[in-house]
């Protein structure tokens, strides 16, 4: 593993979303952090540029083409990560759907789209963390990272599903939490803020992309929140400017 720093070394990152914006950068993150990764996304072609880009930095890495959306991919998903790795110790749903763009107002939104958002943002999160919860329970230790939005507490007309998944996903964090008390297990709802994404991109297609973050530099906030283990901080809403990116 090339890098001077390896705190990750000998644990394995499950990141689904991991074809480009902020799921590519964690990728790239973790894998300089020594972590073994399991990466998915729809897209073959892109996921398996950055499982090349990452396997370059001496990770061992297993990419999975998968949309969260079904079932039976989550399922193969988290059988082939278990096959090949044998556990996961942090699982970052990343994963994200925007939903209609342009972003229509609740009042003309198609009932189609609404359900689609919330299974990818919310359903297929509390899904994995259900298939992986056991092993981390066992083992008492694993950390969950749900990544959410400023959308989740600030009301934004037009952000329509996509607001209320992300308050979904705080909500499910905050429970989750609750219920593990004591494991040994944690779990976070992290905002990364503003990025210069594709899906900032198309909600917001006049930002300015000098005044957005990285996605580079918003991963390094994510390590340091998963390697630092501050109790205070578990099950919070936290977000990612807030750790000193």
């Amino acid at each position: 593993m090339s890098g001077s720093t390896t705190r990750l070394e000998g644990k394995v990152a499950l990141v689904t979303g991991a074809s480009r914006g902020l799921g590519r950068a964690l990728a790239v993150a973790f894998a300089r952090e020594g972590a073994a990764l399991a990466l998915c996304a729809r897209g073959a072609s892109a996921l398996g540029e950055v499982a090349r880009a990452v396997a370059a930095l001496g990770a061992d890495v297993l990419a999975i083409p998968a949309d969260v959306r079904s079932s039976r991919d989550l399922e193969r998903l988290v059988a082939l990560t278990l096959d090949r790795f044998h556990r996961v110790d942090i699982l970052i749903n990343n994963a994200s759907e925007l939903g209609p763009i342009p972003l229509p107002y609740l009042a003309d939104y198609p009932p189609p789209a609404f359900d689609d958002v919330l299974q990818v943002n919310v359903t297929a999160p509390f899904r994995l963390t259900q298939a992986v919860i056991g092993g981390m329970l066992l083992r008492r230790h694993g950390v969950v990272v749900n990544v959410t939005s400023d959308a989740a507490v600030t009301g934004y007309a037009g952000w329509g599903a996509y607001a209320v998944s992300k308050a979904a996903l705080e909500g499910l964090t905050r429970t989750w939490t609750a219920e593990l008390e004591g494991t040994g297990v944690r779990m976070y709802a992290v905002d990364p803020g503003d990025m210069d994404t594709d899906m900032h991109r198309a909600a917001i297609p006049d930002a300015d992309p000098s005044e957005l973050a990285r996605p580079d530099d918003v991963a390094r906030a994510f390590i340091q929140l998963v390697t630092a283990a501050d109790p205070a901080l578990v099950g919070q809403r936290v977000e990612a400017a807030a750790l000193g990116r």
